[in-house]
């Protein structure tokens, strides 16, 4: 049951919305593929065989790849709702 000026369903339109938008971000967020480096293309030192054969396709040494995941990465919500809320996060 949808209130105010929505359809019926409509909340539950936006759940699933909500739902696939963060599955198709974690999708693309997938691991490196393919073949890897055998230096790091940030700081150019070698990348352990046993981090390249672990992850295939990586790119970055371990301490490149600890500094690149502590950054803090923008996500840009989407209010779909629009009410108060929604917006206290």
């Amino acid at each position: 049951m949808a209130g105010g000026w929505t359809r019926d369903g409509a909340v539950q339109d936006q759940i699933d919305a909500s739902i696939a938008d963060e599955l198709a971000r974690l999708k693309a967020r997938r691991g490196p593929e393919g073949e890897s480096f055998r230096n790091c293309a940030d700081c150019d030192e070698p990348i352990p065989e046993a981090r390249r054969q672990a992850l295939p396709g990586v790119k970055l040494c371990i301490d490149c790849a600890a500094q690149t995941q502590a950054r803090p990465q923008a996500r840009g919500g989407i209010n779909r709702r629009g009410s108060k809320d929604s917006q206290l996060k």
